[in-house]
């Protein structure tokens, strides 16, 4: 499946049962919601082939060689200590090789606490260029005094321009290495009726997407696909406002394919819904 998507699978790692002793893939299980009934999914992550490989034995400067990009997910290092440090590691050797780096949180409540989620994110911020995502983090308006509280406190799921312009800016005055936030901000009318917009802080401005409205045929990876896109367009060099446009019209497309992966290579169709044309095409 990951070879038909063109993925490279060469990196990849094949564990022996000895290496891995359950020997099995992490999992999980969806129900899809529809109307006033949401979706929910469930998790089989625990003791799984990734909580148990040895990653001291995996030469991570050679793994990542000739590569411009790394992307990293907040799910890994819930997953087990060992995960943890491997996200650590290849964060610092990504750093150190030039590479460009890209962070999304993905806070998963089944998987770990908002504690001891944020308390391990914020350590990956010092070596992220473009974050996903202003959740799970710590932005202390005072180091030295957390009694002042954080820079987020109070800021609805749903921000307006204004605050979630301060948002990123607090974030870019205390970590100068980011050169890019972005979050998608979603407005649920019901379990299959949504609207996604987002904000994208780049080049010392913010930009606001378009919103779009639509219905829903399966939502998981919308995320993914909103951080993919604004990848690709971040590599393809689009102006900012085409970035954000063209990452929120990925997630909306994501939301209409089965599946957690957003399969399209279609770029065209992407910035036809970016630029709101749904006319059929012949």
């Amino acid at each position: 499946m990951l070879r038909s998507n063109d993925v490279h699978c060469t990196p990849v790692i094949l564990s022996t049962p000895e290496e891995t002793p359950t020997h099995r893939l992490g999992t999980y299980y969806l129900e899809t919601g529809y109307g006033i009934r949401p979706s929910k999914v469930t998790y089989d992550r625990r003791h799984s082939a990734i909580t148990e490989y040895d990653f001291s034995k995996v030469d991570l400067e050679s793994l990542l060689e000739s590569f411009d990009w790394l992307h990293l997910s907040g799910i890994t290092p819930a997953l087990s200590p060992s995960c943890a440090r491997l996200i650590l590691d290849c964060l610092r050797i990504g750093r150190e090789k030039g590479m460009t780096v890209s962070f999304d949180g993905n806070f998963r409540s089944q998987l770990w606490t908002w504690e001891e989620a944020r308390d391990f994110c914020t350590q990956c911020l010092p070596y992220v260029d473009v974050l996903l995502g202003i959740e799970p983090y710590h932005l202390w308006r005072d180091e030295a005094d957390h009694a002042r509280g954080d820079w987020k406190d109070g800021v609805p799921l749903q921000p307006g321009y204004e605050q979630q312009d301060e948002i990123f800016q607090a974030f870019a005055a205390r970590y100068p290495n980011l050169r890019c936030i972005a979050r998608h901000v979603r407005f649920a009318h019901s379990g299959s009726e949504n609207s996604l917009m987002a904000y994208m802080w780049y080049q010392g401005h913010t930009f606001e997407s378009k919103r779009f409205t639509f219905n829903i045929l399966d939502r998981v990876g919308g995320g993914d696909a909103f951080a993919s896109g604004l990848i690709y367009a971040f590599m393809q060099g689009y102006k900012p406002m085409d970035m954000v446009n063209f990452a929120v019209a990925s997630s909306v497309i994501k939301h209409t394919i089965h599946g957690d992966g957003n399969i399209t290579d279609d770029a065209d169709a992407i910035r036809n819904l970016m630029n709101m044309n749904y006319d059929i095409k012949r």
